[in-house]
């Protein structure tokens, strides 16, 4: 600590001798919750040093698709869990997907998202609002409200269930034009799905599960891309999961169609025979495609195709996991694990670099999210959320040990590279040496600074 020429206490951490994007090794000075230097041999009296040699420095992460499950889910996951599981993921900011319950369709719930995340305090939590009320896709739910209420709502979704009402998509593109608003579409044909169960293809042939067709997504993509195109609005496409979804993508972006799109971390990795062990765990919506797709969903992202990788963190209790395949729900937990597989999948791969990893984890999703002060640059007068990497690392996952209350990862008992070492939120320490510390407290909660 040291003070102000006001008497009052300034705040200042020093990292000494990161590599800033996986380049050079410079330090960052930070003081009062922003970058006040960067360059070499820094130093500051009072500061709190973190000596970070052999550690890269990248902006926090920003999760433009997460399920918190609050309210009404808590037996899944709560804000204050899933946004722990974020700040150790590297995570400064997550956007909460609107299927709670109630659903997050109003100006009330949506703020009520935003308050618990300000009071937890581990990362910055920005509601998603639904598309139709109670996402059942029959007619459109408060979107102005939302956008004006205290959250200030730009990304809404119905994600888990497709917008398919081509009218009603039409209309909700127009309507979040009027605030510089997105829809963020789940692509799925209902009537191609119904009942699927895995991919459709080689594996859902053998094991005799009905088979979830590339065409359900595609088809959904082809259709609201011209939709956006023909009202001038901004479309964003949750979970791209298939070879033909990243192609379609492209014709869009050729044409000058505004469209971005995402792609999970586990689509990156996980392939459709995982399935014939029949354990749930790799049951998700969109489901694990074929070796080729993945290899298309890498080459997308590496040139640009696919702006973004997003969670799609999706935690459930135990025994809605633990049970025969056809009962099991659809999801996997993400937000502790994505780091470690973009770097195995795509920097170890040659495909992308650190600074590659940051465009897509956190400068693009922020602006997608239209979050002002997140994927900023590692520069003086920036907001100083920062997260410090260790590439070298390796461990093993252990759903158990991990913060978030879902234990589905599909990852459990595999060893993965890269570590988070801290988490800066604000200039506030969340994360130190992989471990949570305490979480932010903005400066109108009366509880101060204080532990957790």
């Amino acid at each position: 600590m040291t003070e102000t020429a006001t008497g009052t206490a300034s705040v200042v951490y020093l990292i000494r001798g990161a590599a800033i994007l996986g380049g050079d090794a410079e330090d960052l000075l930070i003081r009062d919750g922003i970058i006040a230097e960067r360059g070499i041999g820094l130093s500051a009296e009072g500061a709190t040093v973190i000596e970070a040699a052999g550690l890269v420095a990248l902006p926090g992460m920003v999760d433009i698709h997460t399920h918190l499950r609050e309210p009404g889910r808590e037996d899944a996951e709560t804000v204050e869990t899933g946004t722990r599981a974020a700040a150790l993921g590297g995570y400064t900011a997550v956007h909460a997907m609107a299927n709670s319950n109630p659903v997050a369709d109003t100006a009330g719930v949506v703020e009520q998202v935003h308050s618990l995340g300000r009071a937890s305090g581990w990362v910055d939590v920005r509601p998603v609002g639904a598309v139709t009320v109670g996402l059942a896709g029959e007619q459109l739910a408060e979107l102005g409200a939302m956008a004006d209420s205290r959250a200030q709502v730009r990304v809404f979704s119905d994600d888990g269930i497709c917008v398919h009402d081509p009218v009603l998509m039409r209309r909700a593109l127009e309507y979040v034009k009027a605030f510089d608003g997105v829809v963020a579409q789940h692509a799925q044909e209902p009537r191609l799905t119904a009942g699927a169960q895995m991919n459709e293809g080689a594996v859902s042939a053998v094991l005799g599960l009905a088979g979830w067709p590339a065409v359900a997504e595609e088809s959904i993509i082809a259709r609201d891309v011209l939709l956006t195109q023909h009202v001038g609005s901004r479309l964003h496409v949750c979970h791209v999961s298939t070879a033909g979804s990243v192609e379609i993508v492209r014709w869009a972006k050729e044409r000058g169609i505004n469209v971005t799109a995402e792609v999970t971390p586990h689509h990156l990795l996980l392939t459709d025979e995982l399935v014939r062990s029949y354990d749930p765990v790799y049951k998700v919506n969109p489901p694990l495609r074929t070796d080729a797709d993945v290899q298309a969903l890498r080459a997308g992202l590496a040139d640009g195709t696919i702006d973004v990788v997003g969670t799609d963190h999706a935690p459930h209790p135990s025994e809605h996991k633990e049970c025969e395949w056809a009962q099991a729900a659809m999801g996997m937990t993400g937000l502790e694990t994505a780091l470690s597989v973009v770097q195995e999948t795509m920097i170890e791969t040659g495909l992308m670099t650190w600074a590659d990893f940051a465009r897509v984890t956190s400068t693009v999703p922020a602006a997608i999210g239209r979050v002002a002060d997140q994927g900023r640059p590692l520069e003086a007068g920036e907001p100083a959320n920062v997260i410090l990497v260790d590439p070298a690392a390796r461990w093993t996952v252990d759903p158990h040990k991990m913060a978030t209350m879902g234990r589905n990862s599909p990852f459990a008992g595999k060893e993965l590279p890269g570590a988070v070492v801290a988490t800066f939120f604000k200039g506030h320490p969340t994360v130190l040496d992989g471990k949570l510390n305490t979480p932010y407290r903005h400066a109108a909660d009366p509880a101060g600074a204080g532990s957790n």
